[in-house]
């Protein structure tokens, strides 16, 4: 990561903080304490400095998240992409904002370098480049759902810091819209980009089937765009959607018929553990069998509803048995995640707790054989974030 550009150095404060780059445990956590008192240790200014860099530099990224969380709301990043370079003054008036927050919005992210800025002209603009992650909903790049979720994710810091003390979860119902609307337009954009032209590609005889005609379900099955991007594109299959959570049938159902697929997909309230009322030809489950209450046993509620000549596509996150496997951003994203979302939710409800980085391949292949699967094939996606399997009985 690259470090922040501090008036002072980082090294040079420190330095001036410590005598001879020499500091004890006992003045870190117990400042009264007398230096003569506690044992000395060799402070390594260098790696101390490079720290002090990083920690500013993710405070920044931080605050700026925060930021962007607030312009997706507002609407003013696809307003930048519209009027191309503005003032602060024709920005505010166009965007229907006052004026004097617009420009401390426009300075921090130029600052950031999320925005460009001409000296000569006052003026601030969105690159292209930048529009297609900040701007272009449903593009590839996009990335406003996941800005959405920040506040969803924060509303519940409070729960979660009882939850570290005490144990037990967060049940699904305590977060707010943000969280669902912001995951259900992250999950639209991959099915919008990737679920026909990229993944169903790889299983060529599913596609044949999905085109002649077939019983498709989707558990976990949230917003329900998977299903209505299917629908779309393989209108002579039928298509039902179960999510154990009511407002995500809802949602799922207002989605269906905004696009003019009711009559080709419905949505059911149901738990996979219970079982599933059908057998069909393809079932699937993107990101949620790591959010089952017991993965085993929904898994087998899965196989015993699959038809023996059947296909079960499962979309899991792509992670490694070993922790230092999944270090870096996309690890640092997902283990945050599951510690504010995804574990407190499979605790409230009694769960495994996996969490989001709980299901590396090794484990969905035993899973898998234990449910009663017969074969399990890693299919050739590149994705940093997911791995997809086809799963036959």
């Amino acid at each position: 990561m690259e470090a922040v550009d501090l008036k002072y150095s980082t090294t040079d404060f420190l330095q001036q903080s410590l005598t001879q780059g020499e500091i004890t445990l006992t003045t870190i956590f117990e400042p009264s304490a007398s230096v003569a008192q506690a044992p000395q240790f060799n402070m390594d200014m260098a790696k101390a400095s490079a720290f002090m860099n990083r920690v500013m530099a993710d405070l920044s990224g931080t605050l700026v998240s925060i930021l962007c969380s607030l312009g997706d709301r507002l609407g003013l990043f696809k307003a930048l992409a519209a009027y191309g370079p503005v003032t602060c003054a024709e920005f505010a008036g166009r965007a229907g904002i006052n004026e004097r927050y617009a420009r401390e919005w426009l300075s921090a992210l130029a600052c950031a370098g999320y925005l460009e800025y001409d000296p000569s002209t006052q003026r601030f603009a969105l690159p292209l480049e930048h529009a297609l992650v900040l701007a272009q909903e449903r593009g590839m790049m996009f990335m406003g759902g996941a800005y959405q979720q920040i506040p969803g994710l924060m509303a519940v810091l409070d729960q979660v810091a009882q939850a570290f003390r005490h144990g037990g979860g967060i049940p699904q119902s305590s977060y707010n819209r943000d969280l669902r609307q912001g995951m259900e337009r992250m999950s639209a954009t991959w099915f919008e980009n990737l679920l026909v032209q990229q993944w169903l590609p790889t299983v060529p005889d599913v596609l044949s089937k999905l085109d002649r005609g077939i019983q498709v379900a989707d558990i976990g099955c949230g917003g329900g765009w998977a299903l209505i991007k299917l629908a779309q594109a393989f209108p002579n299959s039928r298509y039902v959607g179960y999510d154990g959570f009511a407002l995500a049938i809802d949602v799922a159902t207002a989605n269906a018929n905004s696009a003019g697929m009711s009559d080709h997909v419905r949505f059911e309230q149901r738990n996979v553990m219970a079982g599933l009322p059908d057998q069909y030809d393809l079932i699937t489950t993107f990101d949620s069998v790591h959010d089952f209450a017991n993965p085993l046993q929904g898994l087998q509620a899965i196989r015993q509803s699959l038809r023996p000549d059947g296909t079960y596509l499962l979309l899991e996150m792509n992670c490694a048995d070993k922790l230092e496997e999944n270090f870096g951003p996309a690890g640092t994203i997902l283990y945050s995640t599951s510690v504010l979302y995804n574990t407190p939710v499979s605790l409230a409800d009694g769960g495994a707790g996996l969490g989001t980085m709980g299901l590396p391949e090794s484990k969905i292949r035993q899973l898998c054989t234990e449910a009663g699967f017969s074969s399990i094939r890693r299919l050739p996606i590149e994705n940093p974030f997911n791995i997809l399997y086809e799963v036959k009985p």
